[in-house]
């Protein structure tokens, strides 16, 4: 049973910086895992994604201030976000898909960040 499990979510201030943990469990290898966020309102946007090689990809709306990150070893992808304003309030996805086995998602973890 695949498994993705969020870590790292909660309140902080605008300006301020959280870290963002993924823990995986039954799959292995994936192509591509990435976070998602889903703000009260609106349709969930892709934050950002990382290869297994390491290549990424991010949102326009946080390039320069999020990183992704993953260590295959331990099968964890992290999101560090820095610089934080309202507008990243939102609950953010693990997300992890692998070529023919399929596309899986945590539960979501909650972001706030107070003006």
């Amino acid at each position: 049973q695949v498994q993705l499990v969020e870590s790292g979510g909660g309140l902080v201030q605008a300006g301020g910086t959280l870290r963002l943990a993924c823990a995986a469990s039954g799959i292995f290898n994936t192509d591509i895992m990435g976070w998602h966020r889903q703000a009260p309102g609106k349709q969930r946007e892709l934050v950002a994604s990382i290869t297994r090689s390491g290549l990424t990809n991010y949102a326009d709306s946080v390039k320069g201030r999020f990183t992704i990150t993953r260590d295959n070893a331990k099968n964890m992808v992290y999101l560090q976000m820095n610089s934080l304003n309202a507008q990243d309030t939102a609950v953010y996805y693990c997300n992890a898909y692998k070529w023919l086995q399929g596309d899986y998602w945590g539960q979501g973890t909650q972001v706030t960040v107070s003006s």
